[in-house]
This record gives C-alpha cells, structure tokens and sequence, in this order.
C-alpha cells in the first residue's frame, strides 16, 4: 500500500464518522485493526474478527458480553487476560459474573496478571487481601505500593514480609497513590532497624539526639533525606546535613522552616548552581549518582512542597527563591495587592500557583501572558489555556501571532473565519497544520490538501476528522487497495 501513509489509515480508523462498510474495508489493513478495537459503534461480526487479530486490544477496549470476556481469561496470551483486568466491564466487582471472571484472574498462573489485579484499586478489598500471601514477591511489592489504604492486618503481613522487596515497597518514601500510610507505632522500631525500610520508617520515628547522629551517617543518601525532613531534627543534626554531599539532602534542609535564611540562601546557591566534580577520592559510580542527584534537584525545586510558607506567606512574597514564592502564590488569603505582585512574578510557575488560588477569574491580558510564558519541564500536553480560556477575539488576534505556539490556540475559536483557516492550514509550522486539520469548520478542498501534507501526522489528523467527506474516506481506501 505504497500509496497511503500508515499515519492516514490510522486517523481514518479513529474517524467517528467512518461508515461501517468502511471500517469492514479498513479491518483488512493490520496496522489500523487495533486503533479500530477503540471504536464503540463496531457491530459483533468486527468484533469477532478484531479478536481474532488484536485479542488484547479488544480486551482492553470493548464491552464484550460476559460469555466472550470469560473465554479470554483463558486465552492463552497473557497480555489479553492482563487487558481484560482493566475492562471497563469489569468496574463492577459484585455483580455474579464479573466476580467469578474476577475469581480467574486473581487465580491466573501468570504472575504479570494478579501483579495488576494487586494494582488496580477496582479489585474487590477480599480479593485484594488474598494476595498478600500471593508466591510472586512481584504481586505482593505491587500490592504494597498501590493499596496505600489497605486494613492494618493487610499492612502488616506486608511490612513483615519475609521478602526484603516487599517490605521495602510496604515502607517506602513513595507510593503510588494517596495517602501514604503509616506503619503501626509498634513495628518502627524494626522497620528502622533493617535497611531496607529505614528511609520509609525515618518519617514515622521517635527522634532524640543520638538516633539523629547516628541516621545522619547512614550511608543510604534516601535516608539521610527523611532526616533532613523529620520535624524534630536536633540544630546540630541540621547544620550537618546541610553540607551533606547529596544535592536531595541538602534541598531537604532548605525547605526546612527552621533553616536560618542565611543557610538557606547558601543552599539554594549549592543546588542550583553549576555541578562540581568531586575530588579524585571518589569513586566513579558515587560521582556519577552525586551528578544525576544534582540533576534532579532542578525537578525537585519545581515540584517542592511547603506548606508552612503557604499557611504564612506574607513574609515569603519577595523570597529570592522562586520556589518559596511558588508556595505563598499557592495561599488562598492573599489579599488583592500580594495576588497581583505574585500573578505578574517572572517565574512563569510562581504566576501560575497564583491564579490557581485565586478566587476571581484571570483577566484575558494575564490568561494571555501565562500561556505565552510558559514553559514546561517536560513534554505535557497541558497548557494554561486549557483553566483559563482566552476570549474569541484574542484567539482570532492570535491567527497572526508569531509564535506557533500561540497560532495553534486560535484554533480553539470554532466560528474561526475561513481565511484565518486558509491561513493556518499552509502554515509553515508542522504542529500549527496539524492542529488546524482537526478543525471542524475545514472545507473538502482544505481537507483534501492537509491528507497529502508531507507530515504524516498531519495527514492523520486530517483523516481523523469527522467534516471528512465520506467520499474522500473511500477515495483514501481505494488508493490503499483496501
């Protein structure tokens, strides 16, 4: 099918407005069948030839009659029977049939199965405990990280699991979903005592003089982080992991309230600044891990939580450090004239934390400025025009703006006039084409031209359009031979 870009055939298979005797032709094609498993208006024989191609695409995706779902969980692909746990059909556990299809996944030989069972919180609570006794440490690790509030009988087999992976993942720094619990007061002390669980039982421990001394030589840098947190931390203890060879310890520390400004300016100069080698002293692999400590620092910063400064944040709304500004901006007590100053900050991110809290609706010209200034640390689709939407004739003023990134919000106008769309549609910019070939308001002709860009994504986004005419759908279909 040299004619037709995989990309096109692929938007064509997420067209809602592809007719059926269309989506019978593209069931020919291999590698539309399991973006059209996503489909909802597939009749049953689609169905049953999807399955017999992409089971585990279908499994994930489809409502399937309870017959057909309890045949999957024998099907002796794994990753259908792991897809078939995430059926929505199955968001239901005490209905008879999901229970007993329930009861077969939770019995699975394949650990990688009851390993997402553990995971997914719609497993019913009975089902769930059974597997804390599961034989994979995997399952039970997984049952550790993701059932934060499982019962205290639950936690504990968990935390004294034979299994130092498993007892790790039940007292660790993190979890993957809130809140984080907290281990019975009876079972910290060994928890601190084992290595293995002493980051995550350091939060939870009674600290006086010598046990600080003593977690402040540990030589897992994890645990010196929780010290440098705990809320009891001796002035000593404090200055001493102030200078502590790890970026994260020393960040610790800074975002303590009872760091003297002075330290803490100090501080923020060490982790942000430039990376500095250690002496030849040190090992490789330690002075590799002190360079991506540093690294992720800078995550860290932007991410910091400081809950003390947002409770009281006056005193912070002029900090050097954009990330104690970022917390006072989060306060919803900030009076009109500190919400100003806050929203019309440098820090993109300190703005935004502004807006977040404030109880009035951002005016367009601040809405406008948030979303041109912004900048994320990573790739996200997010961006502050999606809370806080410009107004038509700011999105039509946008058609024009030199920036790209702002031309593609003017597409969010759906009366956008046809010659701002002409525009945007031979636009020089790939991700501005791409996003105008969405637009519901396109002619044929436009479609037509933006299904022939040399972009492939933008020929799929064209094809995924619904204002596609249907007979420029057959004409794509017949150009692939299907």
């Amino acid at each position: 099918m040299p004619d037709v870009p995989y990309e096109t055939l692929a938007g064509l298979a997420a067209n809602p407005a592809l007719p059926a005797d269309l989506v019978d032709r593209l069931l020919a094609h291999p590698g539309s069948r399991r973006t059209l498993a996503g489909r909802q208006d597939l009749t049953e024989p689609q169905v049953a030839r999807l399955l017999a191609h992409v089971p585990a695409s279908v499994a994930l995706k489809q409502r399937l009659p309870a017959a057909v779902r309890r045949r999957l969980t024998d099907h002796p692909d794994v990753w259908v029977r792991i897809s078939l746990v995430h059926n929505a059909d199955l968001a239901d556990g005490t209905t008879p049939e999901n229970r007993e299809l329930l009861e077969r996944l939770a019995a699975d030989p394949a650990p990688e199965v009851r390993k997402e069972l553990a995971e997914s919180a719609r497993t019913p609570a009975d089902l769930r405990a059974r597997l804390v006794h599961d034989p994979d440490p995997k399952v039970r690790a997984a049952l550790a990280q993701w059932w934060t509030d499982a019962p205290e009988p639950v936690r504990r087999t968990l935390l004294t699991d034979p299994e130092g992976s498993v007892r790790a993942a039940a007292c660790a720094r993190y979890f993957r979903r809130l809140p984080h619990p907290v281990p019975p007061a009876d079972l910290v002390p060994a928890l601190l005592a084992d290595p293995l669980t002493r980051a995550g039982a350091v939060p939870h421990c009674t600290l006086d003089a010598d046990t600080a001394r003593s977690l402040a030589a540990d030589p897992d840098p994890d645990v010196r982080r929780a010290l440098a947190a705990h809320p009891d931390l001796p002035a000593d203890t404090r200055a001493r992991l102030a200078a502590d060879p790890r970026a994260l310890v020393r960040l610790a520390v800074l975002a303590r309230p009872d760091t003297p400004a002075a330290d803490r300016a100090a501080l923020h100069d060490s982790v942000t600044g430039p990376f500095e080698p250690p002496g030849e002293d040190v090992d490789e692999e330690t002075a590799i891990e002190l360079e991506i400590d540093h690294i992720g620092v800078r995550i860290e910063l932007r991410m910091l939580q400081l809950p003390w400064v947002t409770a009281d944040p006056l005193p912070h709304l002029d900090s050097p450090h954009p990330a104690f500004r970022r917390a006072a901006a989060a306060s919803p007590d900030l009076s009109a004239e500190a919400r100003a100053r806050l929203l019309a900050d440098p820090d993109n991110e300190v703005a935004l934390a502004a807006a977040a809290s404030s109880p009035d609706p951002i005016d367009p010209v601040t809405a406008e400025r948030l979303d041109r200034e912004h900048r994320p640390a990573k790739r996200m689709h997010w961006r502050p025009a999606d809370r806080y939407p410009l107004p038509v004739e700011t999105l039509r003023r946008l058609a024009t703006d030199p920036d790209p990134r702002m031309r593609q919000l003017a597409l969010r106008e759906p009366e956008l006039p046809a010659a701002l769309l002409e525009r945007l549609a031979a636009d020089p910019e790939e991700p501005v084409r791409r996003t105008t070939a969405s637009h519901p308001r396109l002619t044929p002709a436009t479609l037509r031209a933006l299904l022939a860009d040399p972009c492939e994504h933008v020929a799929r986004s064209a094809a995924a359009n619904p204002a596609l005419p249907v007979e420029e759908m057959r004409a794509v279909l017949d150009a692939a031979g299907l």
